[in-house]
Parts: structure tokens; sequence; C-alpha cells
């Protein structure tokens, strides 16, 4: 089953999810601000994106910012930071299968269904 991390308040995520309902392929769209992932979880997803976890953070928001710009951190304290949270995680993610990208831009998507 495709899934795809969605945050209704971002155009691109609502693109995301257009996409795929425009695939007619069935999908699960997980609010992952209200269904935040577990450490587990989201190390799963950036191995399957193959990109380290400093990748899949939005260094625009002004949580990151504040709190964690310009510090080393380890992988582990990164994916940490975005359980707390979670509006760090770059969206929309999509997975399907092994497969996995950022659907920015939406075509990316596309590309795994």
């Amino acid at each position: 089953m495709i899934k795809i991390y969605h945050n209704n308040r971002c155009s691109k995520s609502r693109l995301g999810v257009a996409a795929l309902e425009e695939s007619g392929k069935d999908f699960e769209i997980v609010k992952y601000l209200e269904n935040v992932p577990s450490k587990e979880e989201l190390q799963e997803i950036i191995n399957l994106l193959g990109i380290k976890p400093i990748e899949l953070v939005r260094k625009n928001e002004a949580i990151w910012k504040q709190n964690y710009k310009g510090k080393d951190l380890t992988d582990s304290e990164i994916i940490s930071a975005m359980v707390e949270n979670p509006k760090l995680i770059e969206r929309p993610i999509v997975i399907n299968g092994n497969k996995a990208t950022i659907g920015r831009p939406t075509e990316k998507i596309l590309d795994i269904i």
C-alpha cells in the first residue's frame, strides 16, 4: 500500500495527495503532525529515502533556527529533534513498498508509483 506523510496546511503536500488521487491507486494518508512517527519509523523512512537525517529537516523552520542551527548534532539527535518537533520533517514523503521519495517536485511521486 502506498503511504503519504501529509500536512494539509502545505500546498506541496496537498499536490502530492492530488497526484495520488489522480493515479487511481489505493493509498493511506498519514497526518504526521497528529500521528508522529517514532524514532524507529523515521529511521526506516530515512533509510528508504537513501538520505542522511539532516536532509529530511526543514531548516527554515523557526524551531530549527532557534534550537538546532549551527549545533554539531549526531544523526540520532537530529532524528530525535524531528520526533519532538514534527514540523521539522520535510513533506510530503511518499512510500511505495521499498521505494520512497520526498514529493518536491510532485513529479517525483509519479516516479515511484
